[in-house]
């Protein structure tokens, strides 16, 4: 009987050792309850981790040696007084690199190249990394070991990303398992196996590292490379699968995949582009039955219709959204369904109609998060509550209100989410422009300029070319004629 590709070896692997002392920490709690208190105890120091029961079996099964950063973090500030090797895991520098590995373990060679590799080394990742690095025989891929949290990136992996280094998210995120091979290549390939755990966790990873990339960097970059591996990722779903959980998981992720897919030609103006990801995502969603990914569907439809000026059809995508979304439990999914609605609302010019969604969002805000709460709404907190809703008050023509929450929202954002921190700055800038304030607006423009080297968002540049022309009449403002010259100097797209 041939063996898998992904997972034949010419050495036995050896066998994952139980980890006996996470496992006593655990105590009475079962699986479920200690991956919700992991959840919580990452939200108190501001991390984000997606934490489950599967992950927590994983761990004191021994086939997660060493956590990612992240997770060292949380589990750190769980224990108190406590190191990794107390908890049970291996030193990091036995997992990483040449030094993790004697002569005697080394892989099969077919897994050292990026097209079979199954996985990175736990706990390595690094978002611009280009290279496949050695990895241990008997670690399984593992979609939550992601360290999303490095914000120590080189000048020189910057430069890499920005000049050519989107490039590598396909392979470096999908290339593990033949992702990046042609759809005829799967098609070809389903005789011989068809998809298992690896493909989907590596499916779920590849969302991730797309969402990191895009909250960094924004989507112009990031689009010409994302759409081939989402074909691909379909080839794999039509495949099929050896078990039913495999098969829900890859209808998930090839969904996740595909409004991510969605999004960077939403961001990046290819509105038709946009919708035909999203309406491939709702049918996957349909067909799966699963109710989470058709509320994120809808409510990218929603966002997206604003955006191309048909706001009905945002309200009622929205609403939609909404009904599908009731049953998961989730008050801040509903909060954020809202606030779409209102943006529909607004677009409609009916202002009574989107304060009461206004209003309903941030009720359900005011609730706080929970464990229910999607993966994907990682951006949405105080800072994104504030840019919606000033989004909503300038298309109402409010523009000292819309300019209110816009400063709000850019005082509240996180830096490390670079391409949000520029769309609420020239969110602001746009509103102070037409609220009569050319000086601040001059100044938050300049702000704004000053992070397009590090984001690339046909958004931003819109809303930024929308300013200048608003401040042209008034170039002998303070700081006003600085601003347009250095807009004017900006590259033209192609």
């Amino acid at each position: 009987m041939a063996s898998s590709p992904m997972t034949s070896s010419s050495q036995s692997p050896r066998p994952a050792r139980p980890n006996l002392a996470f496992r006593r920490l655990r105590g009475q709690r079962s699986p479920g309850e200690f991956a919700a208190a992991v959840r919580r105890a990452a939200r108190e120091i501001d991390e984000q981790v997606s934490c489950d029961a599967r992950y927590i079996g994983r761990v004191e099964a021994g086939e997660i040696r060493c956590p990612n950063y992240a997770y060292e973090r949380v589990f750190l500030h769980m224990f108190p007084g406590r190191t990794l090797t107390d908890l049970g895991f291996v030193p990091r520098s036995a997992v990483r690199g040449r030094g993790a590995r004697t002569f005697e373990e080394a892989p099969d060679p077919r897994t050292t190249s990026p097209t079979y590799a199954p996985h990175e080394t736990d706990g390595a990742y690094e978002p611009y990394d280009t290279t496949y690095g050695s990895h241990e025989p008997n670690d399984r891929y593992d979609p939550h070991e992601i360290d999303d949290q490095n914000h120590e990136e080189s000048d020189v992996q910057r430069r890499a990303f920005m000049s050519g280094g989107t490039a590598t998210v396909a392979a470096a995120s999908l290339g593990p398992i033949g992702l990046a091979f042609s759809g005829a290549a799967v098609a070809a390939d389903r005789s011989v196996r068809r998809a298992g755990e690896a493909e989907a966790g590596a499916l779920e990873e590849a969302v991730r590292k797309i969402r990191l990339l895009d909250d960094r960097h924004g989507a112009d970059g990031l689009y010409r490379r994302a759409s081939t591996p989402l074909r691909t990722a379909y080839a794999l779903l039509d495949a099929g699968a050896a078990r039913q959980t495999t098969a829900e998981r890859l209808h998930t992720g090839a969904g996740e995949l595909a409004i991510s897919v969605g999004w960077l030609a939403h961001d990046s103006g290819r509105f038709e582009d946009a919708r035909s990801h999203y309406a491939e995502a709702l049918a996957t969603a349909r067909v799966a039955g699963d109710p989470a990914l058709e509320a994120h569907a809808f409510c990218n439809t929603s966002f997206l219709a604003r955006d191309a000026g048909r706001p009905r059809e945002a309200v009622r995508a929205a609403q939609a959204a909404q009904f599908a979304a009731r049953p998961l439990g989730s008050a801040r999914l509903l909060s954020l369904l809202s606030l779409r609605e209102a943006g529909g609302w607004a677009g409609l010019a009916d202002r009574r109609g989107c304060e009461q969604a206004l209003t309903r969002a941030q009720a359900l805000y005011g609730r706080g998060p929970c464990d229910a709460d999607p993966e994907w709404m990682s951006f949405y907190g105080d800072a994104e509550l504030a840019g919606l809703e000033a989004q909503c008050w300038s298309t109402l023509g409010d523009w000292s209100r819309a300019a209110h929450q816009a400063r709000r929202a850019t005082r509240l954002q996180d830096p490390h989410f670079t391409r949000n921190l520029a769309l609420y700055t020239a969110e602001l800038a746009d509103d102070l422009a037409r609220a009569g304030h050319p000086d601040e607006a001059a100044a938050a423009g300049l702000r704004v300029l000053d992070l397009l080297d590090e984001v690339q968002s046909s958004r931003v540049q819109t809303m930024l070319a929308g300013t200048a022309r608003v401040l042209l009449p008034h170039r002998r403002a303070s700081g006003v004629s600085d601003f347009l010259d250095r807009h004017g100097a900006l590259p033209r797209p192609a």
